[in-house]
């Protein structure tokens, strides 16, 4: 990978040369050859990227080039209205147009003393003064400029800067600390007592309470050297103390001091509650840990945890091992009984009932009370919704296995119901879209396979590779495997979609490292389980649970593990976050070792799960409720009613 950048070294914006030097030298530790001073004249290769061409004539081969261009206002519009342009559009201190009073420009557009912003805190400060002289709350409003601050992490090194990155007068006091072997650098600029630049490297243990004295001009230590190290400084409730109430704490969301104890005083005394309700620290989330401290100091140390953080669903205020210890005792096997018996007064919350379904149904199989108003309406018709109102069919395809028989029914079906599009899905299995509600049962019947469950927090798939029966590389069969763990556990329930995937040898073509369960055939006839893996918006490599001897073994720790997470995960928590949280020791002590003695009750409970199954598509015979398959409105935007005036077409 070779970094090319334009300037004589990187972040030239916020850096001096020195800490651009320092953080160079951090990204080539991670094998990124940097290369400054180069201007891109042309990316080469006809059909596919086959280099860059520099300025100078150098050629930089590679396969990808990915651009990194930055924010530059667009102006275009404003140009062509007539409107004073130079790097933005040029406003003055009320944020009007120059010589046009009735014309406003906030944000990265606007140039502003000579300065344009590309961050969301000047926007904020901008739209400040711009309300309160549009609305009249304070005609004398005006905007001064904006302190800009950042922390970012630039390939995996902590960097902070803000302000001047290097002295402009010859009496601005300067700091610097630089340490290169272990890539650190610090340095200060104070100018009449008060901190106008600060740039760290490395270490930004300091960054907090820098960006609050360089935002609000805070007094600074006589001991200089206490803006870069801990010297005994005082403790941070001191620093939250002494803030201002309208010191901006953080300035994505424009939030202060006095908003944050103002929500505390209100009686909001937990950290998740106040951010919440301020949303304070939740743009790029450096100031978390001073709202933590300032909620801490207004609340005289009397802190809250959030009670609702650990609840199952928001609608009933109970820990999910307590929810279902008093669901079993009180025999709960509705959605409506649980509301009754322990919501606060027994109202119905929209927001808790797919998840007490799926708990539900998980604790009492067949004996569960089936509520269809409790189900999401993918659950209702079994299908998967999109965009326009219409419905994905996918059937059901063991390990990605199908035959010509299943394929030529395929293939009718979307000829008889004119189905726009026929896809490979990424489970390797077939996906009709765009069928209508009502067309469901028709469709199910004619195909005659069962659903493939590619719409429910549920046991989704088992995708397989060829494994030993055709493929040279192969140590296992996969496919087999692949087709028996998907039979056994097909349609079970849990409080996340359930992504399984089985490979014949450690090439991994059928990706099970990343799956929510993954085994993978090694020699010597064993197979490895993973746990917790995920490709998607989430990437992690799952954790290795065992390694066992038979295809047996793995069907047992499969079920084992699955029944585990079902009945200890949050409602929507995928493995790939219920595994970390828990711990891959403490889940391989419990599922593979049985340390606590319950290895017995999870591989019963699981096979009431695997007993009850019925396959969802039987529906088709006889609707659950009247209106289940009736015809729904089309999800897209209709005609307009032309407003009086407008010229008609004749008909």
């Amino acid at each position: 990978m070779t970094l090319v950048h334009a300037a004589g070294h990187l972040m030239n914006a916020q850096l001096d040369p020195q800490a651009g030097e320092i953080l160079r030298r951090g990204v080539e530790r991670l094998g990124i050859e940097v290369v400054t001073g180069a201007r891109t004249t042309e990316i080469l290769g006809k059909h596919t990227v086959t280099g860059i061409k520099l300025a100078d004539g150098r050629h930089i081969p590679c396969d990808v080039v990915v651009v990194a261009a930055g924010i530059r206002a667009n102006v275009e519009v404003a140009e062509a209205s007539g409107l004073e342009v130079e790097r933005g559009v040029v406003v003055d201190d009320q944020m009007r147009c120059l010589d046009e009073p009735d014309i406003y420009a906030v944000g990265e557009c606007v140039q502003h003393r000579g300065q344009t912003y590309g961050l969301v805190a000047p926007l904020w400060d901008q739209a400040r003064v711009l309300a309160d002289h549009i609305t009249g709350r304070n005609p004398q409003a005006a905007y001064h400029g904006s302190r800009v601050a950042t922390k970012l992490k630039v390939a995996g090194v902590d960097v902070a800067a803000m302000g001047l990155k290097e002295p402009e007068r010859e009496d601005d006091e300067t700091l610097v600390f630089s340490e290169r072997k272990k890539g650190v650098y610090k340095s200060v600029i104070i100018r009449d007592g008060r901190l106008v630049g600060a740039t760290l490297i490395g270490d930004v243990r300091k960054v907090a309470f820098l960006m609050q004295a360089f935002d609000r001009g805070l007094p600074l230590p006589e001991e200089r050297l206490e803006l870069m190290f801990d010297l005994g400084a005082p403790p941070a409730e001191v620093s939250a103390a002494e803030l201002a109430d309208d010191a901006q704490v953080c300035n994505c969301n424009g939030v202060s001091k006095g908003m944050i104890t103002a929500c505390v005083a209100d009686g909001v005394k937990t950290v998740t509650g106040v951010v919440d309700q301020t949303r304070a620290g939740k743009g790029c989330g450096t100031c978390k840990g001073l709202v933590a401290q300032i909620v801490e100091w207004a609340a005289g140390g009397a802190i809250e945890e959030d009670p609702a953080a650990s609840w199952y669903v928001p609608g009933v205020p109970i820990p999910k091992p307590e929810l279902m210890r008093v669901i079993r005792e009180r025999g709960l096997k509705s959605v409506s009984a649980v509301f009754a018996t322990l919501a606060p007064g027994g109202e119905e919350d929209a927001r808790s009932k797919m998840g007490l379904a799926s708990l539900l149904k998980m604790m009492w199989d067949d004996e569960y009370v089936d509520e269809r108003d409790a189900r999401f309406i993918n659950d209702r018709v079994h299908a998967n919704i999109q965009r326009d109102g219409t419905f994905s069919v996918v059937p059901q395809m063991k390990g990605g296995v199908t035959t010509p028989a299943q394929l030529r029914r395929i293939a009718d079906v979307a000829d008889k119901y004119g189905v726009p599009m026929v896809k490979l899905t990424g489970g390797q299995r077939i996906d009709l879209l765009g069928v209508p509600k009502e067309k469901l049962p028709e469709i199910w019947a004619d195909l005659d396979m069962p659903s493939g469950y590619a719409y429910g927090k549920s046991f989704r798939t088992v995708k397989t590779c060829v494994g030993s029966e055709f493929c040279r590389f192969g140590v296992g069969d996969s496919t087999a495997l692949g087709i028996a763990i998907e039979e056994r556990y097909q349609g079970v329930e849990g409080p996340g979609k359930m992504k399984l995937a089985v490979t014949g040898c450690p090439r991994n073509c059928a990706e099970a490292y990343v799956k929510d369960l993954g085994v993978v055939a090694i020699d010597g006839g064993k197979w490895e389980i993973y746990v917790g893996g995920a490709a998607g918006a989430h990437v992690r490599k799952g954790d290795l649970l065992a390694t066992v001897d038979s295809a047996d073994e793995v069907i047992t720790l499969t079920g084992r593990f699955l029944q585990y997470y079902r009945e200890n995960a949050n409602w929507l928590e995928r493995t790939y976050a219920f595994v970390p949280r828990v711990g891959i020791e403490r889940i391989r002590r419990i599922v593979v070792d049985d340390s606590d003695g319950i290895a017995a009750d999870l591989d019963a409970a699981m096979a009431r799960a695997v007993a009850a199954y019925r396959d969802p598509w039987r529906e088709r015979a006889a609707p659950v409720t009247p209106g289940q398959f009736r015809p729904s409105l089309p999800l897209i935007e209709q005609p307009r009613v032309p407003a009086a005036g407008s010229p008609q077409r004749e008909a």
